[in-house]
């Protein structure tokens, strides 16, 4: 009786197995929609988050991925990743331009094996341009030509109408014959071909695509995925390196104060992070920033002057930097634009720029004004309680001579006598052994200038 008891069991528990593996098989049989937007600015952030997306398409084993577009346009170093990942994607990809596909945006959408465009939506006017919206050099204009050509031949698409978008010369009779960059309403684009389908919403694109039983999975960005999101913006990223060289510059004036070498520490941290999670930092990148670093101190404090190791110092603080902002592989920078590769370099050069003019401006300010004063105590200390000052013996150095005991940038050390003081230089450098004059003495802060003779 037991023996029937266990064999009723075990054909139940088959069953059971049985019913779960088709319920998971049907589940299985329904098609799966991949979607995520790019309705921002075409930038390093939208490329990451594009990246993300693929990945994770093909992990669901996702059927089609569909991008949800509405954008102006953007860098043309980030776009040409996203279209390059998008040609050779085995996963099919349509986009449904909600709004705009311009410039940046027009070369993505072309890129895709379905177009799908909004009621009074726009794709074209790709011309390439600079940051006041003229446009560049030909050399630009030429070679976004040639990638939009071959991206609509990629996709089957006329190339002819798509160097058209960017170069306002291309003739193309009832097409583009006015002498102006070419732009597509959503009926023009269905008309000559270069959209599949007009719908209002995502569910209606699927339907014009004869999807029926589908399932839509969307793209979460998380709370990390979104900070990440935000450091990686160069402009983020170019305040941070304003942080960084700023901090160490200013610690270098001032020698003792650690404010500034922690602040340009932690910029350092929340600026090599994102960069290096996203697989754009390498470790030998940021080894080299602060190889570089260390160099410019040993420069300093070892080797006072400006010789082979500052120099290199600089070189290697502003590569590590640059290159960390770039999707090279290890030294191989075949994949990377050279738009994009000087478009890093100068956020690199511009941002150092601002942060030494400005530390050595707040420097002075710092070491001249009383400002913080309030900081202190205000308690009186009286010379009858037992209390003393030496200021009188430092205002009394004024007019005295003595030698620069180390590097003045501008503080560092001075020798009067056979004694050893801080203070700063008025104006500019002070070189180790150099001769100085003591012309003033502020806020516990001897002032000094380097002697003609």
């Amino acid at each position: 009786m037991s023996k029937l008891k266990i064999n009723l069991f075990l054909i139940l528990v088959s069953i059971l197995a049985n019913c779960s593996s088709n319920i998971i098989n049907a589940q299985d049989t329904s098609f799966r929609v991949y979607k995520f937007d790019i309705k921002e600015e075409i930038a390093p952030p939208v490329w990451h988050h594009t990246q993300k997306a693929f990945d994770e398409a093909k992990k669901l084993n996702s059927d089609l991925i569909l991008i949800h577009m509405n954008t102006y346009g953007g860098m043309l170093d980030a776009a040409d990743s996203i279209r390059t990942i998008i040609l050779k994607s085995d996963i099919p990809v349509y986009v449904f331009i909600d709004n705009n596909a311009a410039s940046a945006g027009a070369l993505i959408s072309i890129a895709c094996d379905s177009i799908y465009m909004h009621p009074g939506a726009n794709i074209g006017a790709a011309t390439v341009v600079d940051q006041s919206g003229k446009p560049l050099p030909d050399k630009y204009q030429s070679y976004m030509r040639s990638m939009m050509r071959s991206t609509a031949e990629a996709s089957g698409r006329d190339p002819d109408i798509a160097q058209a978008m960017v170069d306002p010369r291309i003739y193309i009779e009832g097409i583009s014959d006015t002498g102006q960059v070419l732009t597509f309403t959503t009926k023009e684009a269905i008309k000559f071909k270069f959209c599949e389908g007009m719908a209002k919403s995502v569910d209606e694109v699927l339907k014009l695509a004869n999807i029926e039983d589908y399932t839509i999975i969307e793209q979460k960005l998380t709370a990390i995925d979104k900070i990440i999101k935000l450091l990686i913006n160069p402009f983020v990223s170019g305040i941070l390196i304003m942080i960084i060289i700023g901090g160490i510059y200013f610690e270098l004036q001032t020698p003792g104060v650690g404010f500034p070498i922690a602040a340009s520490a932690l910029a350092a941290i929340v600026y090599f992070a994102p960069l290096y999670i996203e697989g754009l930092a390498e470790h030998w990148e940021i080894v080299m920033f602060i190889v570089g670093v260390i160099l410019i101190a040993v420069e300093i404090f070892a080797i006072p002057g400006f010789g082979v190791p500052g120099i290199l110092g600089v070189i290697f603080i502003v590569t590590g930097l640059t290159l960390s902002m770039t999707g090279n592989i290890g030294f191989d920078f075949s994949g990377i634009e050279i738009t994009g590769l000087v478009k890093s370099f100068f956020i690199v050069i511009i941002a150092a720029f601002l942060s030494i003019l400005m530390s050595f401006y707040f420097g002075r300010k710092v070491l001249t004004t009383t400002t913080f004063g309030h900081l202190a105590l205000d308690s009186i200390q009286e010379k009858d309680k037992g209390f003393t000052s030496s200021d009188n013996k430092y205002e009394k150095m004024v007019g005295e001579n003595g030698i620069a005991f180390t590097v003045l940038r501008p503080a560092g050390k001075v020798k009067i006598g056979d004694e050893i003081y801080d203070a700063s230089a008025e104006a500019g450098y002070i070189e180790k052994g150099d001769k100085i004059t003591v012309t003033s003495y502020q806020t516990s802060q001897l002032f000094v200038v380097k002697n003609k003779s």
